[in-house]
């Protein structure tokens, strides 16, 4: 079967999903476990694999060890897949690691060609090694604070059932407020929370919420007779009590999701989708469940995601273009168009969907376009969007109104765009990746999200990286000041502000997305300095943020250009606030787990376009810019 004979057998089921739901489903479904146990490949080569205990004790045994407890797994019950699980791309096996085998029997590797059997004696002693290592840390018992203390009961608060099963966290529980829509399980809210719970050892939730989610991805919503692209995630969704027909006082549960149909502005939500498949692989590397990213509805469900971004438009570009708030920041801000945070997002999804998808007929060409598309935005985004002293004079001595092939100045940016505050700001050491980039167009502020994100997942070079937390360092009072992070860093003011946000009265200046500092970006920042072995730098945000987050009882945001204030709209008990400090606090008593979510660089990638285009009799590429120019 093809991948658009498969695609259009989803095109065809859609509109009935949900009959199915209720058709296969139990009125309140509940979702079994299944075991890893299985085949997989290394570097070309197949290997099979047998685990024994559950993913829930094994991560116990490595972050809370508590007594000895072994379990044997079931067998494969929900995998569709009818041979092993073949990884798209990445192939660095000595990255992943099973946790806890302190509780369990050591994992048992059999090589399909039994000339490989030193390969894999290596490999195993490796990743022995570093679970040793993780579990002698965790071994020494380790008193929670007061802070974390309350924090985790907040958490546990948060949480919302479904007929009876964890499904989610609410996005806030502050009782002096109206609830509005923060009573509403959000894709993007969750993920820190999907984080925390997995590094506790808790993860049935998150993969309740993995499948319900999926299962709204069918459903139909439309704004004035319009309906959305096929395969777009939810923003959020809200458990509701609905009367059953011709049962008097009985009621049932149903999932409400909101596409953007409800949301201020009618904004689509682009970046729902990417933070589903980037929880996915979390999930399935910190569990060793990869049977629930073999299941056909989770690969159709990828699928789907991937065919929406990666359709073909009018633009030019690699990077995606969308409107304004389609990410986190979710107000008119002056983003639309190709803003840093989705590109850095949807790299890092294409990344994790190149291990994910089982490799076969129907997949192989969408592989394909993964690949190039993975080397072309890392090119782009590298080349363009990269700041630092040096480009920066670079762009003042620009020539504009360059008709060409091989312009400098591609975009046609003019040096008077560069602004006044950027000159003396930027130190000689460090640089960072521009917030937008269209047309005669730069947008020089600094959103940490993208940033964050771009190292996360090696969007940038290491030198590039490394310069982002040079600069965050250096300018530490702008960037944390007296409570992490800023999201943005300037603030629109004057008639700027009024011009781009329309004199938003919520993002005035140095207030919510305008400059304002969200303490949940800490998990992020958290995971950036580990990667780049730069663990000391969280900690000492961690400390600063621990100071107040109690106190202040745990705010949405802070406002103030130091983050003084808690923010004049903010939410109380914001639960991405609780699960950001908490999952920032896991993960550098644990900093091997942030490899559940970071990437190394791929050189196969960086030098895929130099083959694909050495045979090309029009076109050359050169080396350094990955970049093809056609001869004429």
């Amino acid at each position: 079967m093809t991948a658009t004979s498969s695609m259009e057998i989803a095109v065809a089921v859609r509109p009935f999903g949900r009959l199915l739901a209720a058709q296969i489903l139990p009125s309140c479904p509940r979702f079994r476990a299944p075991a890893a146990v299985g085949a997989f490949l290394v570097h070309g080569r197949r290997f099979s694999k047998r685990t024994v205990g559950s993913a829930s004790s094994r991560i116990r045994a490595a972050v809370a060890p508590a007594k000895d407890e072994a379990g044997i797994s079931d067998s494969r019950r929900l995998s569709t897949a009818t041979g092993p699980l073949q990884p798209g791309g990445d192939r660095a096996f000595e990255r992943i690691f099973v946790q806890g085998l302190a509780a369990v029997k050591p994992l048992v590797i059999e090589l399909v060609e039994p000339e490989r059997e030193l390969l894999a004696e290596v490999m195993v002693e490796k990743e022995e090694e570093i679970l040793e290592r993780v579990v002698v840390k965790d071994a020494k018992e380790r008193k929670e604070t007061a802070d974390e203390k309350e924090a985790w009961r907040l958490l546990k608060d948060a949480v919302v059932s479904y007929c009876g099963s964890a499904v989610g966290t609410v996005a806030a529980n502050d009782p002096a407020a109206e609830a509005l829509n923060y009573d509403q399980v959000f894709i993007r809210d969750f993920v820190p929370s999907a984080l925390a719970f997995l590094l506790k050892g808790e993860t049935e939730i998150v993969r309740n919420f993995l499948l319900h989610t999926l299962q709204l991805q069918s459903w139909e919503k439309t704004v004035d007779c319009y309906s959305p692209g096929q395969g777009l995630m939810p923003a959020s969704f809200k458990v509701r009590s609905v009367p059953i027909d011709g049962r008097k006082d009985e009621v049932k549960e149903v999932l409400d999701p909101d596409f953007g149909e409800s949301a201020i502005g009618r904004v689509a939500p682009v970046d729902s989708g990417l933070w589903w498949i980037i929880l996915l692989r979390a999930y399935g590397k910190i569990t060793g469940d990869y049977t629930l990213q073999e299941r056909v509805d989770v690969q159709i469900g990828i699928q789907l995601i991937l065919n929406l971004c990666l359709s073909d438009g009018f633009d030019m570009f690699p990077t995606l273009l969308v409107a304004d708030g389609s990410c986190m920041i979710d107000r008119r801000m002056g983003i639309h168009g190709h803003p840093l945070e989705i590109q850095a997002l949807f790299y890092c999804a294409l990344r994790c969907s190149r291990e994910m998808i089982v490799v076969n007929d129907g997949s192989r060409s969408l592989l394909s376009a993964v690949n190039k598309r993975l080397t072309a935005l890392s090119f782009h985004i590298r080349e363009y969007y990269w700041v630092d002293m040096k480009k920066i004079n670079e762009i003042y001595r620009y020539k504009t109104e360059e008709y060409s092939q091989d312009a400098t100045n591609k975009f046609n940016i003019y040096p008077e765009q560069i602004p006044s505050w950027l000159v003396d700001w930027i130190p000689e050491k460090g640089g960072y990746l521009i917030g937008n980039l269209q047309p005669a167009h730069m947008d020089f502020r600094f959103f940490s999200l993208g940033n964050l994100w771009a190292i996360i997942s090696s969007l940038t070079t290491p030198r590039q990286a490394e310069d982002i937390l040079n600069l965050m360092e250096n300018k530490w009072e702008d960037f944390v000041g007296t409570m992490p992070l800023k999201i943005c860093y300037p603030a629109l003011e004057n008639e700027e502000w009024r011009i781009i946000t329309g004199s938003d009265p919520k993002n005035t200046p140095w207030s919510y997305h305008n400059g304002g500092s969200w303490p949940t970006l800490l998990w992020q920042f958290t995971l950036a300095c580990i990667k780049m072995g730069r663990p000391e730098l969280a900690q000492k945000a961690v400390d600063v943020a621990e100071k107040r987050l109690s106190d202040d009882q745990w705010p949405e945001y802070y406002d103030t250009p130091t983050a003084r204030f808690i923010g004049k709209q903010s939410r109380l008990y914001q639960t991405w606030t609780i699960a950001g400090f908490l999952a920032s606090k896991l993960l550098l008593q644990n900093p091997e787990m942030a490899s559940i979510f970071t990437f190394e660089e791929d050189m196969e990638l960086l030098e895929g376009c130099a083959c694909s285009l050495m045979n090309h009799p029009r076109a050359k590429c050169s080396r350094r810019a990955l970049k093809p120019q056609v001869l004429i």
